[in-house]
């Protein structure tokens, strides 16, 4: 699934201003603990959060992440989005909750992330 048609799906605003909206990503993954990020994401993946933090921005820098995407509409400040951009992250915020986003990319045919047994 490219980055544009989970854009259009989830009638999310993109928020950075150079990304390439043609890069096929292969999994999602959701949290808003970071730690769990970093031990479960793979390549090619996208993260999705309700986090608003810079550390998210780091994280999403140090497992080369497709794009963040905020839910239930909450907007990196200034100093996030220019991280972004200076590391090539593509950003976008929708106004779903984190369950409907993630059902809505399962149901076109995204793949999750295997958290593991718990």
């Amino acid at each position: 699934m490219t980055l544009k048609e989970i854009r259009d799906l989830l009638k999310a605003t993109l928020l950075t201003s150079t990304p390439d909206l043609s890069r096929t990503v292969h999994s999602a993954f959701s949290a808003d603990m970071m730690s769990d990020v970093l031990a479960f994401v793979k390549d090619d993946c996208i993260l999705i959060t309700g986090l608003c933090n810079p550390q998210v921005m780091r994280t999403a820098e140090m497992l080369d992440l497709a794009a963040v995407i905020f839910v239930r509409g909450k907007k990196p400040d200034e100093n996030m989005l220019r991280l972004a951009e200076d590391i090539g992250i593509c950003v976008m915020v929708t106004d779903l909750t984190m369950f409907l986003t993630c059902g809505k990319l399962y149901s076109a045919g995204l793949d999750g992330v295997d958290g593991g047994a718990a």
